[in-house]
């Protein structure tokens, strides 16, 4: 255990908008020896997700803050490299959340064994992980999609996005997406079978949306917020649903946007519309795991389901990739290969 040195990324400073390299430390420590009723686990992917840039701030929220010199959190699949832990063996591959470092000690809790038979072990942080989970549980329990619906998502090209509008086609309704560049647009719509995808980079992005959406938009999944969301508005149909898991036009906000208070136009449209808008985190639905894991694996044997990897090589990349998924520069599900 003495030759093994972890590698760790922490956080430095709380970053005030965008979030810079040097709000990041790459640190290398001694492991110590698991110890009795503990595992060692060596990291071989890291997730990297929207989500993580709402933990650096201080203040309350539905998940506690990163403190200074914490490592970052972070989904990961890892290897059992020893273990005294029932149930858990040398060479196991389990997905849990051990952060942003090479190695981790753990008592077992939290973790979850990866079946290689459902899919390469990456997919355990993506599509057979929170990713689509937060797609499966999000559309159908909240968005409850219709046949001859039209549905929308942001982000379309994305781990999440790229889910939503699959499972939409499966579930008999228009899909249409919205995705930065026609790159994406492209892979959107002859890839994943979107029946249509708008660039969000473009000047008319609301008159080609409301082109895309001739009966109006039935089910709106939220990711992004901003000008997308403004566009989509409009659009909704009375009694639509728009289930929000996330707002990453927002995350690097220091101030609230320039301009006249939007939000009585909001409220208006909710109530003449009878609109229902639900906030939801993908824990919210935790009892349906299993049940996501069948559906999705067999829409993924099938053919129904695609999904897309965009890996990066090398835990010191981490904070850079991060920061450019916040800019979509990102294409389909980001992960960090830390180990083989």
């Amino acid at each position: 255990m003495t030759s093994l040195r972890n590698r760790k990324i922490v956080l430095a400073a709380r970053p005030s908008g965008e979030p810079k390299v040097s709000d990041f430390k790459l640190i290398e420590e001694e492991l110590a020896d698991p110890g009795e009723g503990r595992a060692l686990l060596r990291t071989l992917y890291l997730s990297l997700d929207p989500y993580m840039r709402g933990r650096m701030n201080a203040g309350a929220s539905y998940a506690p803050p990163v403190e200074i010199g914490d490592v970052m959190v972070g989904g990961t699949v890892s290897e059992v490299v020893r273990s005294s832990v029932a149930g858990l063996s040398p060479g196991d591959i389990v997905e849990g959340r051990t952060g942003w470092q090479a190695y981790a000690i753990t008592d077992g809790s939290g973790l979850r064994k990866v079946d290689p038979a459902l899919g390469p072990v990456s997919t355990a942080l993506g599509v057979l992980g929170m990713p689509g989970m937060t797609a499966y549980t999000g559309l159908l329990n909240l968005g409850q999609p219709k046949p001859g619906e039209t549905v929308v998502v942001a982000a379309a090209s994305g781990a999440v996005g790229s889910v939503v509008g699959q499972i939409a086609k499966i579930k008999g309704c228009r899909a249409v997406g919205v995705a930065g560049g026609q790159r994406k647009c492209d892979h959107v719509v002859n890839e994943l079978g979107f029946d249509a995808c708008v660039d969000h980079r473009s000047p008319d992005m609301a008159d080609r949306l409301k082109a895309a959406c001739p009966d109006g938009i039935d089910v709106y999944f939220e990711n992004v917020g901003g000008a997308v969301f403004e566009a989509v508005l409009p659009l909704l149909n009375p009694f639509a649903r728009v289930p929000i898991c996330g707002l990453i036009a927002h995350y690097n906000d220091v101030a609230p946007p320039p301009g006249p208070d939007r939000l009585p136009g909001l409220m208006r449209q909710v109530l003449t519309k009878r609109l229902t808008l639900r906030g939801f985190i993908v824990g919210d639905f935790a009892e349906q795991r299993d049940e996501f894991l069948e559906a999705m694996s067999r829409w993924i044997r099938e053919g129904r389901v695609k999904y897309r990897e965009d890996i990066v090589d090398g835990l010191e990349k981490a904070p850079e990739a991060f920061i450019g998924l916040l800019k979509g520069q990102n294409f389909g599900k980001l992960l960090v290969r830390v180990a083989a």
